[in-house]
C-alpha cells in the first residue's frame, strides 16, 4: 500500500450532497449502535441495582453490541460504507479508501451520533448515568492499551477482509455479520478488563454526558493503522491496488 494512495480530497467535497448524505448516515448508524450498546449496560445496572458485572451481564453486552453493530453497518453500507467507528474510518483513510476531508466529516458525525444517543438514553431513563469506560482492578493503562490495539486490529482487519478487499466476491454480503461477530467476541475477551471499546465514538459519548475523561487513549487508532497497513500492504498489495475499484469503505 503506497503512501501515495492516501487522498486529501478537494474543498468542494465537504459540501457535496453525497458527502453530506454519507455523514448523516454515519450519524444515524452510530446513534443506533451506541443507543443499543450503552442502553444494554444501563438496563443491566437497573436490573441489578448497580451490582457487580456478572458473566451473564458480559454475554448480554456482547450480544447487544454484536446485533446492534450488524444492523448499524447494514443500514449505512450503501450510503456511507457503514463505518460506525472513527477507528474504521482512520484505517480506511490510510488504505486510500476515503479522503481526509470526508473522513473528518465522518468522525464529526460519529462522535455527535454517540453524544446524542447518550443524551437520549439519559432522557429516556429519567436521568440514569451513562457510564464511561473504566478499567478493572489490577488492570493498568498499558494493559488496556494493548487490549484495545489487538481488539481493534482484529476488527479493522475483518473490515478489510470482508468489505474492502476487491477480491471479496460474495463474501462481502456477510461483511456486517462478520464485523458484528468480531466485536461481540472481543467484548467477551476484553470486556471484563477494560470494557472493550474498540471505538473512540463509543467511548466519547458516555464521557461527554457523564463528563468523565479517565483512560482515554489511542489504542483503537493504533490497532486500526496496523490492520490497514498489514492487509492493504501485504494482502491487497501494489498490483491489485492499481486496479482497486471503489469500495464501500
Amino acid at each position: 500500500m503506497p503512501i501515495g494512495s492516501i487522498a486529501i480530497g478537494v474543498p468542494g467535497e465537504a459540501s457535496h450532497p453525497d458527502t453530506i448524505k454519507a455523514s448523516l448516515a454515519e450519524f444515524i448508524s452510530t446513534l443506533i449502535f451506541v443507543f443499543a450498546g450503552e442502553g444494554s449496560g444501563m438496563a443491566f445496572n437497573k436490573l441489578t441495582n448497580d451490582g457487580s458485572t456478572t458473566p451473564a451481564g458480559l454475554v448480554a453486552a456482547s450480544l447487544a453490541h454484536a446485533f446492534a453493530l450488524f444492523v448499524a453497518v447494514s443500514v449505512g453500507a450503501n450510503i456511507s460504507g457503514g463505518h460506525v467507528n472513527p477507528a474504521v474510518t482512520f484505517g480506511a483513510f490510510l488504505g486510500g479508501n476515503i479522503s481526509l476531508i470526508r473522513g473528518i466529516l465522518y468522525w464529526i458525525a460519529q462522535l455527535l451520533g454517540s453524544v446524542v444517543a447518550c443524551l437520549l438514553l439519559k432522557l429516556a431513563t429519567g436521568g440514569l448515568e451513562t457510564s464511561a469506560f473504566s478499567l478493572s482492578s489490577d488492570v493498568s493503562v498499558w494493559n488496556a492499551v494493548v487490549f484495545e490495539i489487538v481488539m481493534t486490529f482484529g476488527l479493522v482487519y475483518t473490515v478489510y477482509a470482508t468489505a474492502v478487499d476487491p477480491r471479496k466476491g460474495d463474501l462481502g454480503v456477510i461483511a456486517p455479520i462478520a464485523i458484528g461477530f468480531v466485536v461481540g467476541a472481543n467484548i467477551l475477551a476484553g470486556g471484563a478488563f477494560d470494557g472493550a471499546s474498540m471505538n473512540p465514538a463509543v467511548s466519547f459519548g458516555p464521557a461527554v454526558v457523564s463528563w468523565t475523561w479517565d483512560n482515554h487513549w489511542v489504542g483503537p487508532l493504533i490497532g486500526a493503522a496496523i490492520a490497514a497497513l498489514v492487509y492493504g500492504g501485504v494482502f491487497i498489495g501494489q498490483a491489485t491496488h492499481e486496479q482497486l475499484p471503489t469500495s464501500d469503505y
